[in-house]
């Protein structure tokens, strides 16, 4: 068994293979501008799609330099619990409502 071992060497965490006579392949530095003033540079493959925005280290959203700007969503508004409530029930109602709770409030304190 101890002609088989294989002396010096860390099995599974180095490669056998070298990058010499490797052609790597050909790449473009895309650069990206944070609204924070970062600037974030990119290598891409020359054949790859280069996104319009790639996330910065800060978390916002740089764009791509000298690329078109991404166009804007429709947000819409959030709705509150205030505006849930006005699409069941009118001012009056809820008026109603309320002298009515305070009714029982005022009876139970008695």
């Amino acid at each position: 068994m101890a002609d088989r071992a294989l002396r010096g060497m860390r099995l599974g965490t180095q490669s056998m293979e070298s990058i010499h006579n490797a052609e790597l392949a050909e790449r473009v530095e895309v650069h990206y501008d944070c609204p924070n003033g970062h600037v974030v540079a990119m290598p891409f493959s020359v054949e790859a799609d280069v996104p319009l925005s790639w996330e910065c280290h800060c978390g916002a959203l740089a764009l791509l330099r000298d690329g078109d700007r991404p166009e804007p969503k429709d947000v819409k508004p959030q709705r509150t619990h205030w505006d849930m409530l006005l699409e069941r029930r009118t001012i009056p109602e809820l008026e109603e409502l309320l002298e009515e709770r305070l009714e029982l409030l005022r009876a139970s304190r008695r």
